[in-house]
């Protein structure tokens, strides 16, 4: 299905770029892993596509280099739906994966969309905006992990979105300071403000204080409920798929924790995990797909999708995926191809009228 050649790039790609997928991946079947590996190598390009837009000092040219990421990924997304990638590993790996598993479209422009709101430099004035952003950069891909392993339920999927939104969550909160000191935020605006700290206080001086220190740790309590409620989907996979999906939710959680010992600061210390704890995590995946296929959240297996990911549930559940994009996604592109215009326009007439 994917050429030996792109696999192992993006297999090389993951294995120096994502420490913790790269862990988790080792305990999935091969006929999971692989698409796996292709799913997140795309994803990995094209996030960080964006995110190496960002230099400090430089924020009009950073802006126009993220518009251009966000649309060169559009279009990298029509030549994979028209069965014509780009010449890349990434994108050819990625396009065997969406015509072997028929990989509903709307999943991967979720992403998409997710990371044109980082284009347009959105921010978030609730929690609610937070889990919508992370349905998007996230909560998909774990939906589309589920179509990897042919599994289409509604009440998996959901669980599925779960774990995402947890994981992304769990990124937030490690990165609140390196964030801030390129001048974004993530944290939900209105949690800030409870905690007597203003966006744009923070913004202007990213210090640890016991306010952020309150923000992470909330922002952690609300990943750790939605970790418990992923364990009721493990039930759902396929037996082969549950040690390394345990394993996911197992060493992002750690970095969670990780957090927590460092007194909530991720202002001044960056929260990371040892290869010897990623080790032990993997042990422990293992024994627990072992010993049961329930987690201890089994009962919560039909809980309904948080509102934010329901989306995402209806796209992936569909046996007959909807065709064209959604008018959210097209009204955010138009305004970055707008916003691109505007700026060519501008230098068009310094260069008719130099000063």
């Amino acid at each position: 299905m994917i050429a030996t050649a792109d696999l192992d790039a993006c297999r090389e790609l993951i294995r120096t770029g994502s420490y913790s997928f790269h862990a988790a991946s080792r305990l999935l079947p091969e006929r999971v892993r692989a698409p796996a590996l292709a799913l997140y190598a795309f994803c990995r390009v094209a996030d960080d596509a964006v995110d190496e837009a960002v230099n400090e000092g430089q924020r009009e040219e950073d802006a126009e280099a993220k518009r251009r990421a966000v649309l060169s990924l559009r279009d990298r997304l029509d030549l994979v739906y028209a069965g014509r990638p780009r010449n890349a590993p990434a994108d050819r790996a990625f396009a065997a994966v969406v015509e072997e598993f028929e990989m509903p479209r709307a999943l991967p422009e979720a992403l998409l969309e997710g990371l044109a709101w980082d284009a347009v430099g959105r921010s978030y004035g609730s929690f609610s905006g937070v889990l919508d952003y992370s349905a998007r950069v996230a909560a998909a891909v774990g939906a589309m992990m589920c179509v990897l392993m042919r599994v289409r339920d509604p009440d998996v999927l959901a669980r599925a979105c779960d774990l995402g939104l947890a994981m992304q969550l769990t990124n937030i909160a490690r990165d609140v300071g390196t964030d801030a000191r390129s001048g974004r935020i993530y944290l939900p605006r209105d949690w800030m403000e409870e905690a007597g700290l203003p966006v744009e206080e923070f913004l202007a001086r990213p210090v640890v204080d016991d306010r952020i220190r309150a923000v992470t740790r909330r922002l952690l309590r609300a990943a750790d409920r939605l970790y418990l409620r992923s364990e009721a989907g493990v039930c759902g996979l396929p037996l082969a798929c549950r040690p390394g999906i345990y394993a996911a939710r197992h060493i992002y959680a750690g970095i969670g924790g990780e957090i927590a010992r460092n007194g909530y600061d991720s202002v001044t210390r960056r929260a990371f995990t040892t290869r010897r704890q990623k080790l032990v995590w993997l042990g422990l995946s293992a024994t627990r797909a072992a010993i049961s296929p329930f987690g201890p959240g089994c009962a919560t297996l039909h809980a309904a999708p948080e509102p934010e990911v329901a989306f995402l549930v209806n796209a992936a559940a569909r046996a007959r995926p909807q065709r064209g994009r959604s008018e959210a996604l097209i009204s955010v592109l138009a305004q970055l191809e707008a916003q691109d215009r505007q700026i060519s326009r501008q230098r068009l007439g310094n260069r008719a009228n130099p000063i």
